[in-house]
């Protein structure tokens, strides 16, 4: 055997850390890796060996997912080299049997309890400074009378010291809303057929209307069509429903989208935003209208929105970038239901399990590469162009702080050549041009004579601009941050980053799907990143590529002068 070819042996080392060392040159290494990533977050992925982490959060949602412990034992043992240690097995077994083993359930009378059939866990539950606050008193051995208006609170508390809540106290059903599914898009005048995958994520969400469904996160890639898998839960549920949004842009998209493709009317979906503030059946707010407040001394003064009508349905859209003021609301409407929809869990702040207890647990996900196969996105080529930082910066770097090192290396003016260089390598494609800095993305859009949209451009010439390229009539966009979420340009196949906002995978992600919905003849697309080498941005590159190698997806490296 060359040593090109693929090893046939066992790629896992279980470590008793809870770290799994696997290597990439077996020939089982996609399938372990898709296996893996079921139940173990990905914490570095160098060329030869990806480093993964068995952690509680990891463990509960994959139990909440319907996976069982002897499904990730068979995993562990299916491709481990060596034995699995007997702590990992002992703590893998603790940690996931945790989850379901306190409920939260109601009775006729609408007393809210935490139960659970270990009557000790819950004597030990009763005594517990953190959650003492939230309980009015033990009603038995095995259940605690609580206060339900902090039904949210106690769920977040509950999760800190290592046991999940399994919601089982159901939902109010709000104010009824006749909506179904068209079988002909109304707008786009097309035969609109559902996905599968978008009937299975909407499908367990909704659980037949149980009290197992109603709350929780679906993960799907961007460009796969996350809104008609929200849409088809408006219509199972039947219900008024408030959505929110990362932009005004965004919240008009699904405006857009829910004219086309329900039957609701019009003149039954308002948006509520920084420039209108209508109330609907179904109503599209934005996150930035909700923490909005004069200052810092004040309350926050949209945040009687989720008052304002019978809501049976909240959806959280982009939930990985829900502001962390909104979880004090969130924690406050637990009755509601509550759907999530991301391209990724991983969050900057570090408050994924707030999403777990507050939004729900992840209820579907399916990896990208999957939906590659299938054609439901686009095929995606990742590069990573590494040039010299430009001589006269050279001393400038040296005495900069880190934060201005990052800047300077992003900002490297030999970019521009580069960039040149493959919109006349794609000069028949449709290009993105996007990044973090608005000076350097002005003096590229100049360079280029290109059209630049970023924070500080109207909403309606910013519509007209993504109108014009949808219509290919430019083929050209330079767009700082505000295109990295929810915007709808489907015939985009080239992307390149320029700078971005240090090392993270939540932007990698969002910036790639900018790229992904599918296209026709090759649907192939191209995603470019600029670094400079030897410098903090390239230290940052790497970790925005996990996200990337998470999904499957590799990275050509080129180095030019």
């Amino acid at each position: 055997m060359s040593t090109g070819d693929k090893k046939n042996t066992k790629p896992l080392i279980v470590q008793s850390d809870r770290t799994l060392f696997l290597e990439t040159n077996s020939s089982v290494f996609e399938n372990a890796r898709n296996d893996i990533s079921r139940f173990a977050e990905l914490i570095k992925s160098p060329e030869h060996i990806y480093t993964y982490r068995i952690s509680p959060l990891s463990l509960w949602n994959a139990a909440s997912a319907g996976i069982k412990k002897d499904d990730i034992l068979h995993v562990l043992n299916l491709y481990s080299k060596y034995d699995i240690p007997d702590n990992i097995k002992t703590e893998i077994e603790d940690v996931i049997d945790r989850y379901g083993t306190i409920k939260l359930i109601k009775n006729d009378q609408d007393d809210y309890f935490l139960y659970s059939e270990d009557d000790i866990l819950i004597t030990e539950l009763s005594f517990n400074e953190k959650i003492s606050n939230y309980i009015i008193k033990k009603k038995d051995r095995n259940s605690l009378l609580i206060d339900k208006k902090f039904r949210g609170h106690l769920k977040q508390k509950l999760i800190e010291i290592g046991f999940p809540v399994e919601d089982l106290a159901g939902y109010r059903d709000g104010a009824y809303l006749d909506i179904d599914l068209r079988k002909k898009m109304y707008l786009k005048k097309k035969e609109f057929m559902l996905r599968k995958y978008q009937i299975e994520s909407s499908d367990i969400f909704y659980a037949n209307n149980s009290l197992e469904g109603g709350s929780g996160v679906i993960v799907l890639p961007c460009g796969a069509g996350k809104t008609v898998a929200g849409l088809r839960v408006m219509s199972l549920l039947k219900t008024e429903t408030l959505i929110l949004v990362t932009s005004i842009t965004a919240a008009r998209q699904w405006i857009e989208e829910i004219i086309d493709k329900t039957t609701l009317r019009s003149d039954q979906v308002s948006e509520y935003s920084g420039e209108f503030k209508d109330i609907k059946p179904v109503t599209i707010a934005t996150y930035q209208i909700l923490v909005y407040r004069k200052n810092r001394k004040e309350d926050f003064l949209h945040f009687d929105i989720f008052n304002k009508k019978d809501w049976g349905l909240i959806i959280y859209d982009e939930v990985h970038l829900l502001p962390a003021p909104v979880f004090r609301m969130v924690a406050e409407i637990q009755a509601k239901r509550r759907l999530g929809l991301t391209a990724t869990l991983v969050r900057e702040d570090g408050r994924e399990s707030d999403v777990f207890s507050l939004i729900g647990p992840k209820k579907y996900d399916v990896p990208w590469k999957v939906l590659e196969e299938q054609g439901w996105i686009a095929k995606a080529l990742c590069t990573e162009i590494r040039i010299n930082l430009a001589s006269k910066l050279r001393y400038k770097y040296a005495v900069a702080s880190v934060r201005e090192k990052f800047k300077i290396a992003s900002s490297n003016p030999l970019k521009l050549n580069i960039v040149q260089k493959l919109i006349e390598k794609h000069k028949e494609d449709n290009i993105l041009i996007i990044g973090q800095y608005i000076e350097q993305l002005q003096q590229i859009a100049e360079a280029l004579g290109a059209d630049f949209i970023h924070g500080k451009v109207k909403n309606t010439v910013r519509e007209e601009l993504y109108r014009r390229f949808k219509k290919e009539e430019i083929k050209l966009l330079v767009v700082s941050k505000v295109a990295n979420f929810a915007v709808d340009l489907p015939d985009a196949n080239v992307a390149i980053q320029v700078s971005g906002t240090y090392g993270s995978r939540q932007e990698e992600a969002q910036r790639l799907g900018r790229i992904l919905r599918p296209k026709s003849d090759l649907n192939q697309a191209h995603f470019y990143t600029l670094v400079t080498r030897e410098t903090t941005e390239q230290e940052f590159a790497f970790k925005r590529q996990l996200f990337l190698t998470e999904q499957g997806y590799k990275y050509v490296i080129e180095n030019r002068a």
